[in-house]
């Protein structure tokens, strides 16, 4: 994630999304755009928009793929590549934050977006996804060793799929135990942002892509995640 100098007077975010999980581009249709024409201008890729006030701004493979089921089988200087031309020749204009959606791992993407971001603006830091299980927090404490090992900032741990919200009575069973996002933070010396239970009116939102938070303002959800964000924003903006 990075932040762009914005007028502080904005009333409204302008945030650009930058999907670069190249074999699995979901974000698209997350956000209900579809798969529409790419066009250029002299700035270079003009991204995708799904507002009609232009304050959230997409880019993905996923546009580019004739066949929404075409496996993108390319080796590294290919993917690199691509991501370079994703980070210096989309015409975001001017932003508040640029969020990067990455696969999960420490691959050739993770290294790539670094990269090429170092080169043109501050680079904010990185936010750490994990699930409860053993198994997921193994894998983000090798995601926390590539950040101290490039130098990467980390924004905070989030938990997703911790518990599920019975959508009948509201009720939260912790189906994936629960606690492995915030053991994590407290072992590595990260800042715990919170967590994000299974549930199963944002997985539908997702699904359809509808907007959750429009639909389901009261929820328990709505607030978890309206909580890690505010965090988020208060991080980045005082760092």
């Amino acid at each position: 994630m990075y932040q762009e100098d914005a007028a502080s007077t904005c009333p409204r975010m302008m945030v650009g999304i930058l999907d670069v999980d190249l074999c699995g581009p979901s974000i698209p249709r997350m956000l209900s755009v579809g798969k529409p024409e790419v066009h250029q201008c002299d700035s270079g890729w003009v991204p995708v928009y799904t507002d009609a006030q232009k304050s959230l701004a997409l880019m993905s493979i996923g546009f580019l793929l004739e066949d929404p089921d075409e496996a993108v089988v390319w080796r590294g200087p290919k993917k690199t590549a691509l991501i370079g031309q994703f980070v210096s020749d989309v015409a975001w204009g001017e932003l508040d934050v640029l969020l990067v959606d990455t696969p999960p791992g420490t691959s050739d993407e993770h290294l790539a977006v670094l990269e090429n971001l170092k080169k043109q603006h501050k680079v904010d830091g990185a936010i750490l996804i994990t699930t409860p299980q053993a198994v997921s927090t193994g894998d983000v404490r090798r995601e926390i060793t590539f950040c101290k090992k490039t130098g990467l900032r980390i924004l905070g741990i989030v938990e997703n799929m911790s518990g599920f919200v019975c959508p009948h009575c509201s009720e939260c069973s912790n189906i994936f135990s629960k606690g492995g996002g915030e053991e994590l933070a407290k072992l590595t010396g990260s800042v715990y942002l919170g967590s994000v239970p299974l549930d199963p009116l944002l997985t539908t939102s997702i699904e359809e892509g509808k907007d959750f938070i429009q639909t389901f303002p009261d929820s328990a959800t709505f607030s978890a995640i309206n909580s890690i964000a505010q965090t988020l924003l208060t991080s980045i903006q005082n760092p």
